[in-house]
């Protein structure tokens, strides 16, 4: 995919080897702004963020304060020597934040979702070059979230990041956002200029868990992190568990080890040359079994039709599914990925043995 969008080093504001964004999750006062920017201005933090409209699940909580706060996030921003963000959700926030100076701006999660909102956005920065982040959908629609960096690319912005803030799900019962890391791996793949930035905070819900999303977003060669710092986390008025204060932030990013593509150590590319063709060969074995699996279901299909049988047989699969997890659980192999890995399988094999049913 093609896109007019420039890395992270051509934007213009320093950073050493993460690009890394922190404050409140909400501006809720002057001071408040004033002393945190102050406080992390020691660190290696790339640019201040504050919420100023807060778009809740349910009305009654603290919804920000509002336009006021940009001349606290502004001031604060100078204050510290750092390049300001806020959340935008409707054309007139745009307008108010470019009025007062904000740096750069991000889209959030609710908004992605919706892209009559981001082509509004879009519009309203229509002639304005301004850093945009993107942050991902609530749901885990890759779609979703490549349509709304294009509809801004489009508006002739060129510096755009996108935003890993993790997904809504039912089933979570360890993180407040699913992280799902295989859509923003997939979304690099497609766009491979697209600087990537994770935002632990809203993944994890609570500042115990940061550390470890902070390393596997280091892993996965994210670019930078979004993490919310508040002067006093206790008191905060919204998302106070998951508020780090800034010297835990301090802590935090002394830890952060990244990893580089590669290296031109002999004996390390001599190895993983070696191990790489070794997977190279047990994948063509993969396929080649793949196929004959799909080649007997469709025999299977063909059977079923010339006895009226049902192509789905809901104890067989239940069977071998049950099956399939305790070889898991026998070879170590974890259970959710060979569940995953089958449930796939058995689509293909269900698709195969329609084409049979239908005459294909």
């Amino acid at each position: 995919m093609e896109l007019n969008i420039r890395e992270l080093s051509q934007w213009g504001i320093p950073y050493s080897d993460v690009f890394v964004i922190s404050g409140p999750c909400s501006a809720e006062s002057r001071k408040q702004m004033i002393d945190t920017a102050c406080a992390i201005a020691k660190y290696p933090v790339s640019a201040l963020r504050g919420g100023i409209w807060k778009p809740r699940t349910r009305p009654g909580s603290f919804e920000g304060v509002g336009a006021e706060g940009l001349a606290w996030l502004r001031e604060a921003g100078d204050r510290a020597g750092l390049p300001v963000t806020t959340e935008v959700a409707k054309p007139s926030h745009v307008e108010k934040c470019l009025r007062q100076g904000i740096d750069i701006l991000w889209i959030g999660a609710r908004t992605t979702t919706n892209p009559f909102a981001v082509q509004e956005i879009a519009d309203a920065l229509r002639g304005v070059d301004i850093p945009v982040l993107v942050k991902n959908p609530i749901s885990p629609d890759l779609g979703l979230w490549i349509g709304a960096i294009e509809r801004v690319n489009q508006a002739g912005i060129t510096r755009i990041a996108a935003i890993h803030r993790g997904f809504c799900s039912f089933n979570e019962k360890v993180y407040r956002n699913t992280p799902e890391w295989r859509i923003p791996i997939e979304l690099r793949r497609k766009i491979p200029k697209l600087p990537m930035i994770c935002d632990p905070s809203h993944i994890c819900g609570t500042v115990e868990l940061l550390s470890g999303i902070i390393r596997k977003a280091m892993d996965l060669l994210f670019d930078g992190l979004m993490i919310e710092c508040h002067i006093n986390p206790r008191a905060a008025l919204s998302d106070a568990q998951q508020q780090v204060t800034p010297r835990e932030l301090g802590v935090l990013l002394s830890h952060l080890n990244v990893k580089q593509v590669s290296t031109d150590d002999p004996h390390y590319l001599r190895s993983i040359t070696h191990l790489r063709s070794t997977i190279d060969i047990l994948d063509e074995q993969i396929m080649q079994l793949l196929l004959q699996r799909m080649n007997i279901s469709m025999d299977i299909g063909r059977l079923k039709k010339q006895n009226n049988i049902s192509i789905l047989q809901p104890e067989r699969l239940q069977k071998m599914l049950q099956d399939r997890l305790e070889s898991a659980n026998r070879l170590g192999l974890d259970e959710q990925f060979v569940l995953r890995l089958y449930q796939y399988i058995h689509e293909e094999s269900i698709r195969k043995q329609e084409l049979v049913e239908s005459g294909d």
